[in-house]
């Protein structure tokens, strides 16, 4: 089964404006997030979903100059700008990204699927309840349930974030979960205001110089055992309780 990894992004946040494109390690966040997608096995294709606002044209721009596929839709109806996207880019599978996220791993990502695949479930994710640090959270779905989602969700709040209305409705989908080998939750490794970007920032600055390539989960919690302060600088924010069972 084909599958398509869907990155929502747009410039217009409020509290980081066009952190889309803030650099980390000299390239820009979107960047690190299509990167550590084109390494996942299971993922065939890439899609940024942006919106039609006139200011993420930026972002049009740059997927056009990385040979990346974009599709532009609705700023508030995220739910519609993903079954569009999947329309023009057809899948039989989804994999919904937020690109505010650098440090998605790849495998876990494919495990994700892999139990989408593998257990004929509607959705799986590694967030319902999370164990992975926030910022390596991942959904998967088939055609079919974006199909019915599209159709039948119709309040705001699930138009919005895309899958609420999965776990709004639980005794209608099969849904699963991954789970880590330990419990990492507390961990927040996403980037949504200026603390969370000055940690990320501090990770890639206590890498050791012979570090080369991707920068993985487990290389990052040796670096926060080792400098346990650079976790202090967001953990003030709390995680989202939006996919909690």
């Amino acid at each position: 089964m084909s599958v398509n990894a869907i990155i929502q992004a747009r410039c217009g946040s409020t509290r980081f404006p066009a952190k889309v494109f803030a650099e980390i390690d000299g390239k820009p966040l979107l960047w690190h997030v299509v990167d550590r997608l084109k390494l996942a096995k299971r993922i065939d294709d890439i899609i940024v979903a942006t919106t039609k606002n006139l200011r993420d044209g930026e972002i049009e721009e740059w997927c056009q100059k990385e040979k990346i596929k974009c599709f532009r839709g609705s700023e508030d109806d995220v739910l519609n700008r993903y079954y569009s996207a999947s329309v023009t880019f057809p899948s039989d599978i989804i994999v919904r990204v937020t690109a505010d996220d650098p440090f998605k791993e790849p495998s876990v990502i494919d495990l994700v699927i892999q139990k989408l695949c593998e257990e004929d479930m509607d959705l799986v994710t590694n967030n319902f309840p999370p164990s992975y640090p926030e910022g390596l959270d991942c959904e998967a779905f088939t055609f079919k349930v974006l199909e019915t989602m599209e159709k039948s969700a119709h309040d705001t709040f699930e138009r919005e974030h895309v899958t609420q209305y999965i776990y709004h409705n639980p005794d209608k989908f099969k849904i699963g979960n991954v789970v880590a080998e330990q419990q990492l939750s507390t961990y927040r490794w996403t980037i949504d205001n200026q603390e969370d970007y000055d940690m990320v920032k501090a990770i890639y600055a206590a890498r050791s110089h012979e570090s080369k390539g991707l920068l993985l989960m487990d290389e990052i919690l040796e670096i926060l055992k080792a400098n346990p302060e650079i976790a202090q600088i967001n953990s003030h924010v709390k995680r989202s309780t939006m996919y909690q069972e």
